[in-house]
């Protein structure tokens, strides 16, 4: 199951609970041993492919680029891929934060989903490519403006699953050097793009960051 030798803590899922559909998806609390997790869950009928869609240290339902992750979420849903919003119970929490999106692949698991791609922004980028090195699920992560801290163990992906990393050049709150210096120690295949003139949350270019991720995934999944 791991690649890598950092074992996370345990965390056992104690009940589920859901609530009626709203809004295209379905609030899931996951209550376990470590907290409550909240999911806002966009089904699939009959699929095996799933996303999964992370912010950052703001914790929350945020989202980059001018409400990308609920846009796409509904788009890939009408495409045969669901989707799952992960509120982190702690944000400011690397390795808790991981446990989040791991708990995340396991309800998508009991849903009969396979195969995953994993998309996150600034921190959640961190926390993405972590949960992706532990997983033999994940075919794609996306990593919008990440943070470096926390990176470093992109260079043990599987190597089935592949890595686009998206970037503002005028991000003032984490430089591109951080996507470039992830892109640097990432195996092949990956991507880096970086949009001149786009800040931390890429709003500036969020139709291009809409195509092109949404496009990513549906490839990678195919």
């Amino acid at each position: 199951m791991t690649h890598d030798e950092h074992e996370l803590p345990q965390m056992v899922i104690r009940n589920i609970k859901a609530e009626p559909l709203q809004d295209g998806y379905q609030l899931i609390r996951l209550e376990t041993n470590r907290g409550n997790i909240d999911f806002h869950y966009y089904s699939a009928p009959d699929t095996q492919r799933g996303a999964i869609w992370v912010g950052g240290v703001g914790g929350g339902w945020d989202t980059p680029a001018n409400g990308l992750y609920p846009r796409l979420c509904q788009e890939l849903s009408s495409q045969g891929i669901a989707s799952l919003r992960v509120r982190y119970r702690q944000p400011t929490s690397l390795e808790e934060s991981v446990l989040d999106v791991c708990a995340g692949m396991s309800y998508l698991e009991s849903k009969g989903i396979e195969l995953v791609a994993l998309t996150g922004h600034s921190f959640g980028g961190a926390v993405v490519i972590q949960a992706a090195a532990i997983s033999e699920a994940v075919r794609a992560v996306v990593t919008l403006a990440t943070q470096s801290y926390g990176a470093a163990v992109v260079s043990q992906l599987p190597p089935e699953c592949e890595i686009l990393l998206i970037h503002g050049t005028v991000d003032s709150i984490l430089t591109p050097a951080c996507s470039k210096y992830v892109y640097k120690i990432a195996h092949q295949p990956k991507r880096l793009i970086l949009y001149e003139g786009a800040d931390h949350n890429l709003d500036e270019v969020a139709e291009e960051v809409y195509q092109v991720v949404h496009n990513y995934i549906l490839e990678k999944l195919k």
